[in-house]
């Protein structure tokens, strides 16, 4: 997402130390940022990203508290939650912004192209929540607005379509190696594109007990 904004024209001034292990991969994808603290961070960015799990959210926040300044932009990338779980920052005059991309990161410039193809949940206060809108639109991508209530439901769906999907596609091609097929990959495919495309032009229904057997 950094190189998404970079490539829009924002300077990522900074990562987080934290990061070390990520150290060769980050060289290459943002060559420009230096290493710093995370509080020297807050020191030098007008925008910054917490990709951090969801858990440690909170406690990433509070363990900054006395760094956050008035009219930062400070997001966070967590499907569960809104702007609100940034409240400490906020306390301190800084900007929430709830950012969530509706993809999966391979953690290459190919994402940079898939972003352009997806959607960012966006949740912010009122006043700025057009910028949320700016920065997904920036990155390439289009901002749809997911109020409080509705995360638990949004990080539901997203959760579901990313981790079963891989594990029923992670088993079919078992089941084909199994079988001696060569490049099951390539195989399962067209079936699996074919039956995604299908789904979606159908829309939710209920399931009923014979889907689950399949057409003979």
């Amino acid at each position: 997402m950094a190189q998404a904004l970079a490539t829009a024209g924002h300077m990522v001034v900074a990562v987080s130390t934290a990061t070390q292990d990520l150290d060769e991969a980050l060289e290459v994808l943002l060559p420009q940022a230096k290493r710093l603290s995370d509080t020297q961070i807050l020191e030098a960015a007008d925008l910054v990203l917490l990709a951090v799990p969801a858990a440690d959210i909170t406690a990433t926040v509070s363990n900054l508290s006395d760094s956050w300044r008035a009219g930062q932009l400070v997001v966070h990338l967590a499907a569960e939650f809104d702007h609100e779980i940034l409240s400490e920052a906020f306390a301190k005059g800084a900007i929430p912004l709830a950012i969530h991309p509706a993809m999966r990161f391979t953690g290459t410039s190919l994402d940079l192209n898939r972003m352009k193809e997806s959607f960012f949940a966006v949740s912010a206060p009122a006043v700025a929540l057009p910028i949320a809108q700016a920065l997904v639109i920036e990155m390439g991508a289009e901002p749809i607005v997911i109020d409080s209530s509705a995360r638990a439901s949004y990080a539901e769906a997203i959760e579901v379509a990313s981790n079963f999907s891989a594990m029923i596609v992670n088993q079919a091609i078992g089941l084909l190696e199994q079988a001696g097929v060569e490049n099951p990959a390539l195989v399962i495919a067209p079936v699996i594109e074919s039956a995604v495309d299908q789904a979606l032009s159908k829309g939710h229904r209920q399931i009923k007990p014979e889907d689950l057997i399949g057409d003979a």
